[in-house]
């Protein structure tokens, strides 16, 4: 197993008790419906999740409370910097090389779009860090421990607009001297391109004096040494050029970079700052941070839910797609939850405040993606290795070129050196190392938008490698409580007046299936009224009976006309039809005879069938797990055309069974309810929770989180994992690709220093434009 998976590993004690008040049950004495796993104190039999509500509600899950993902490492001591220079993997490499080095620090964690680092340390002071960093320039600010992310600044000030026009111009006057007949050494041509160097160049030159100081060979380190060549060598208009071209790059990427920032920001920073609550005296405007858990708040049409809360007044319709991503509103009513950030779209309401702002849905939200942003990928590691033997590498063959060129080939020295500080520029692996990042976030940023919410690069890009999905079947791919689905009669009484003695006769019980049958009652006599029902009774096990208008009706199961001796052959094949089909049956009784059959069941999705389609068609194999009995899952199965259904199984028997897939299939992941499927999640290559929103726990365990109940956000998910790798490699060959070109344009003594940094400034911004596309699926 790895890593990931043995850090899951904690939920497994604290969920499997719960699993297993779940899926237990036991057989009646004379043949069941299939769905029936009732305990005898039921009425009615059904399936066995049709109670668990009582026992394995997310939020009422008891033991301890599951870690987050990477929980800082024992024994130590974390601090927290803003560092507003840090913006870009260059200086993320820069402060690792600087601080990993150092006794005491044991682990960092970057938030490059936020700007933030946190160490985790063992020094008894944390000022040996700062000084660290103020040396690598970095100007470093404390934060303190659960201090709010401030606003990153713009990355083009005024000042810097003004400093690079100044320079861009003044490297283009150099050019156009130089090409009007002017000489390279000339003190206009020099006064040009050293003004050029002073408006955009200081910053490089300083920051490649640092790396220089550090023994870290960046972009800025070969920048200065390409300008300082040049220089040298009295190529001062080409100097200037590289110093400006170079410094339009860093520009636009951190405007690249920004746009991601506001991406992220925009899933973020939904909430209003300030919640309509009641006082004594009516209502008052107050800052969501002074509003308490239990204060109640009032949202009106057009406004944003400031807090998550639970209504107890009103109707209405919110927009929720900023939470789960829904594409039409849901209508809100009395003892539903609202969400922070979700808008009002047609109605008031009055809610209870739920969960203080730091702990709303969008806020867990925001501290995952957070977080998320703060892993690295597996593509990234892999080219930020490569990044640090290739860098050397070139450095080392630009000095062999420099001082074999002129002693094996024909010309000058000077000739030599320039082509060396070409490819020196040419190699520069900028473009590299910054694809990968601003790829992920994008995607990271997409997912989110549309309410699926994945903890990390290495999930993003796991899932493309995905060959079986697991679904758990109540709850997943069905609605997870029982529903009316058939209703005939068994003689002369008339459907609708059988269907109305048995809602009133079921009106007093409180049992699953005796709510499932008066709801579907509802449905089809919306204008009817309950008969009263005199001598009501529960039959425990069997069903219910009572008294209306004189007469005695019974109301029950299998087992209750068994007992009652008035089964017949017919009714028999009636109600096995139903059963064999996983369905819990129902049968009204008169004095006479039975009168009417029901029957019940866990309804689909139905979004269900549309996901197992999707998840065909990408040639992921779709597996249903269940602790229902195998009937019950074959029936539901085969509605989805799903080939392979297990059922009867314990938490640790789906938990068996995806280490099996994985065995049979390759990689594998677990689609469940976050609490009751823990096991199977944390086995699974990448577990899915359906339903997070408002749910602490499934927010905490699921490697990606389905904010709504949509299962067809596994396939959205493996599309865009699988988008994503098709642009990682997209952006690994294009940077390659256009610096093996210039390599080779180098080394035939065609290329120019200038023309060297364009090409690292359009493969730069090739990478991160195609990156970013992401952003708009």
């Amino acid at each position: 197993m790895n890593p990931h998976n043995q850090r899951k590993r904690v939920f497994h004690l604290h969920v499997q008790e719960k699993d297993a008040c779940c899926t237990s049950g036991h057989e009646h004495r004379h043949r069941p419906s299939p769905a029936s796993s009732a305990a005898d104190d039921h009425h009615h039999g059904h399936h066995a999740h049709a109670h668990a509500d009582a026992c394995c509600s997310p939020g009422e899950a008891s033991g301890s409370t599951p870690a987050r993902h990477d929980p800082p490492p024992t024994g130590t001591s974390q601090v927290r910097y803003r560092i507003d220079k840090m913006d870009c993997p260059t200086e993320e490499r820069l402060i690792r090389n600087r601080l990993e080095t150092m006794p005491g620090i044991v682990r960092l964690d970057f938030r490059l779009l936020d700007r933030e680092l946190t160490v985790h340390h063992r020094l008894a002071d944390a000022q040996p860090i700062a000084i660290a960093l103020q040396a690598l320039d970095m100007a470093p600010r404390l934060l303190e421990a659960g201090a709010p992310v401030a606003p990153v600044p713009p990355v083009l000030s005024t000042r810097l607009k003004i400093l690079l026009t100044l320079s861009g111009l003044a490297a283009v006057a150099a050019e156009v001297s130089i090409w009007t007949g002017g000489e390279e050494s000339s003190w206009l041509v020099v006064a040009l391109a050293v003004m050029s160097i002073l408006s955009a160049g200081l910053p490089i030159l300083k920051k490649g004096w640092i790396a220089l100081r550090n023994l870290t060979l960046n972009i800025y380190f070969l920048m200065s040494l390409a300008v300082v060549g040049a220089v040298s060598i009295g190529k001062w208009p080409e100097a200037a050029m590289v110093v400006f071209l170079f410094a339009v790059a860093e520009a636009i990427e951190a405007l690249s970079l920004e746009r991601a920032r506001r991406a992220i920001r925009s899933l973020t920073a939904l909430a209003p700052e300030t919640a309509e609550a009641r006082v004594a005296d009516g209502w008052q405007e107050q800052a969501v941070a002074r509003v308490a858990i239990g204060s109640r708040i009032r949202v009106r049409t057009g406004a944003r839910v400031p807090l998550d809360a639970r209504v107890e007044s009103g109707r209405a319709a919110l927009d929720q797609a900023p939470i789960t991503g829904e594409s039409l509103p849901v209508d809100k009513q009395v003892g539903d939850l609202l969400y922070a950030g979700s808008i009002v779209t047609d109605g008031v309401l009055e809610a209870t405040v739920t969960a203080v702002a730091g702990d709303s849905t969008l806020a867990r939200i925001a501290a995952a993606i957070q977080e998320a942003q703060a892993q690295r990928a597996p593509t990234q590691r892999f080219v930020d290795r490569f990044a640090q033997v290739y860098t050397p590498a070139v450095v080392a063959l630009a000095v062999l070129l420099a001082v074999l060129g002129p002693v094996l080939f024909a010309g000058t020295w000077g000739e030599w050196l320039y082509q060396a500080l070409v490819l020196l520029v040419i190699a520069c692996p900028c473009a590299l190392v910054v694809s990968t990042p601003i790829t992920v976030v994008s995607g990271l940023a997409a997912a989110a938008r549309h309410g699926i919410l994945i903890k990390g690069g290495a999930h993003l890009e796991g899932g493309r490698l995905l060959k079986a999905v697991a679904l758990d079947k109540t709850g997943t791919l069905t609605q997870g409580k029982p529903a009316l689905t058939d209703a005939a009669p068994f003689g002369d009484l008339p459907l609708a007046e059988a269907l109305l003695i048995a809602a009133s006769l079921d009106e007093h019980s409180t049992h699953p299936v005796a709510r499932a049958l008066v709801a579907g009652w509802r449905r089809q006599q919306p204008d009817a009224t309950m008969l009263p029902v005199e001598d009501f009774a529960v039959l425990n096990g069997h069903g219910v009976k009572g008294r209306i208008a004189g007469q005695a009706w019974h109301l029950g199961n299998h087992r209750l006309v068994e007992e009652m001796g008035v089964c017949s052959p017919e009714l028999e094949a009636r109600l096995a039809l139903l059963e064999n089909t996983g369905k819990t049956t129902v049968i009204l009784c008169a004095p006479s005879g039975p009168v009417a059959v029901f029957a019940v069941a866990d309804t689909l999705r139905p979004e269900s069938l549309a996901a197992v389609q999707a998840l065909r068609a990408l040639h992921v194999e779709a597996v249903m797990l269940t602790g229902d009995n195998p009937a019950t899952a074959r029936a539901i199965a085969d509605q989805l055309g799903i080939q392979e259904a297990r059922g009867n199984l314990m938490p640790e028997d789906k938990q068996a069974a995806v280490a099996e897939l994985r065995n049979l299939h390759g990689a594998v992941g677990m689609l469940g309810d976050g609490v009751n499927d823990a096991p199977a999640l944390a086995r699974a290559d990448i577990g899915f929770a359906m339903g997070a929103a408002g749910t602490a726990t499934a927010l905490e365990i699921a490697d990606v989180a389905i904010m709504d109940d949509d299962p067809r956000k596994i396939a959205d998910f493996i599309r865009l994992s699988r988008r994503v790798g098709s642009i990682l490699k997209q952006n690994i060959a294009l940077a390659l690709g256009i610096k093996i070109v210039f390599f080779a344009l180098a080394l035939a003594g065609h290329a120019t220093l200038w023309m060297a940094v364009f090409a690292d400034m359009g493969a730069s911004l090739l990478v991160v434009g195609n990156g970013l596309r992401l952003l708009r699926k």
